[in-house]
């Protein structure tokens, strides 16, 4: 599946920049720590859009087109940002021959997101996962750390109305 690059304008702080500052300056004489630099962005950030991702390749001297790659092969790297609650929904074997595929039909059409993506107000994040670990339950989805298995789509709407008041 292909990463989803955010929609959302990127407003990172001054205490972010000062933090990545000091990341850049310790590790900008070693391409080869590339990774870590990285990494090091996403904990800063919270994710690696394209401004951090071009202040990576001028801070560590590298192409920006190396940094996409990397970002865009690792599955630990996020091109959106976390939503406040954050959605995940089973396609696993037992959960999409139950019907996840319609549950996650369901949320993209009431949030107007797709898998990847970060509503608008920034309240929901959506992501499709291979397994869940609650085949028992298909199909499933996870907001945050809550597991809510057994769904039809007529359920969505209102597990995510309780969300929105929180």
């Amino acid at each position: 599946m292909l990463k989803k690059v955010s929609k959302l304008p990127f407003q990172g702080t001054e205490c972010q920049a000062q933090a990545f500052a000091d990341v850049i300056a310790q590790y900008k004489s070693d391409p080869s720590q590339l990774m870590t630099v990285m990494q090091k962005a996403q904990q800063i950030y919270g994710y690696l859009p394209f401004e951090v991702q071009a202040m990576i390749a001028d801070g560590m001297d590298v192409p920006l087109e190396k940094v996409y790659g990397v970002s865009t092969f690792y599955a630990q790297f996020a091109l959106s940002p976390a939503g406040k609650h954050s959605i995940s929904v089973c396609l696993g074997t037992a959960c999409y021959v139950k019907g996840a595929q319609a549950i996650l039909d369901r949320i993209t059409e009431l949030l107007g997101i797709g898998p990847g993506e970060c509503t608008e107000d920034g309240l929901f994040s959506l992501d499709a996962c291979r397994c869940i670990g609650a085949c028992g339950l298909a199909p499933v989805m996870m907001i945050g750390e809550k597991v809510y298995g057994n769904l039809v789509p007529e359920q969505v709407e209102g597990i995510l109305a309780a969300y929105r008041d929180q």
